[in-house]
């Protein structure tokens, strides 16, 4: 659950991706971040939070999808970043397919809260980590989530989804994986 040290990262990944690139190596990544304060955190230990979590975040992707974000606009940017995240953390990844995804597939044009929290409910019932989150810890997880779909594209100010537009090259990235990971997004057609 330590996704609630940051929304999308986008700015942190910018930072990390092309470290690893060149090295090859997440744990040197850290070490280089942390060494030159690259994230320009305030304090050692928000530093190495902040880059802990953009290299298990990264470290999911694949090179050439690292190399995609690199070399590629905002929008690709977001998009990649958003599959990253459901990747990492199977309860984004779940969120985005069972609740933004369907609602987008059933027309009903807006997410709120509500909707993430009758999802934790639910998750909660099989899941005993998700049952023991303290409030607290679950507005944290919530507001992080929201943000990142916001950062993403995918939803907007007033909570109406927004149709994902993907790049020819970001989806045919995340259709190679199986299953397809368009199905994290709120788009039309099969999630092959």
């Amino acid at each position: 659950m330590s996704f609630t040290s940051g929304a999308l990262l986008t700015r942190e990944a910018l930072v990390a991706a092309p470290i690893y690139l060149r090295e090859r190596d997440w744990t040197r990544v850290r070490e280089l971040i942390a060494e030159g304060n690259l994230l320009q955190a305030r304090t050692l230990a928000t530093g190495q939070r902040r880059a802990r979590e953009v290299a298990q975040r990264l470290a999911v992707l694949s090179d050439d999808e690292l190399e995609l974000l690199v070399d590629s606009p905002t929008s690709e940017r977001g998009h990649l970043l958003w599959a990253a995240a459901c990747r990492r953390y199977d309860l984004i990844g779940e969120f985005a397919e069972e609740v933004l995804r369907e609602h987008f597939l059933l027309l009903t044009p807006t997410l709120d809260h509500d909707d993430f929290d009758g999802f934790i409910r639910s998750k909660a019932l099989w899941h005993e980590e998700v049952a023991d989150l303290k409030d607290s810890t679950l507005r944290k997880l919530r507001s992080n989530v929201f943000r990142m779909l916001a950062e993403t594209g995918l939803l907007s100010a007033d909570g109406r989804i927004i149709q994902a537009v993907l790049s020819a090259r970001v989806t045919d990235a995340l259709s190679s994986r199986t299953p397809s990971e368009l199905r994290f997004f709120p788009m039309g057609g099969a999630a092959r």
